[in-house]
């Protein structure tokens, strides 16, 4: 998995922008000003990413995959960091990103949600 196909794959979210609060280096995907997905995305391989998840998966996810760890500077009970180093399928990967945005929209406003 390249930083390409994960930019995309974060942007292709209904709603979803790139932003770059913490520097010109790591991506901020969002939807409507909610953070989903932080990635530093020109570092050498392997890329990681860090993804909203409900608390109970996480700790499952954890367990199961060794390229799973506690978010990085993030809240650990609701963050996942995932090295993108080939052991977690790459459709996992996908399903993780869903996850994590649909954790963000389902947070937002009825209002905020009839907009996307």
């Amino acid at each position: 998995m390249n930083a390409a196909a994960l930019r995309k794959a974060c942007l292709a979210m209904t709603g979803a922008e790139e932003t770059f609060p913490f520097g010109p280096e790591n991506s901020v995907f969002k939807v409507s000003g909610k953070v989903f997905a932080i990635s530093r995305l020109d570092r050498e391989p392997p890329l990681r990413i860090s993804l909203k998840c409900e608390p109970g998966l996480a700790e499952q996810l954890r367990v199961s995959h060794a390229a799973i760890t506690p978010g990085y500077h993030l809240n650990k009970r609701h963050w996942n960091t995932v090295v993108l180093d080939g052991s977690v399928p790459a459709e996992e990967v996908w399903e993780l990103v869903d996850h994590s945005y649909d954790l963000v929209v389902a947070k937002l406003t009825r209002a905020e949600r009839a907009r996307l």
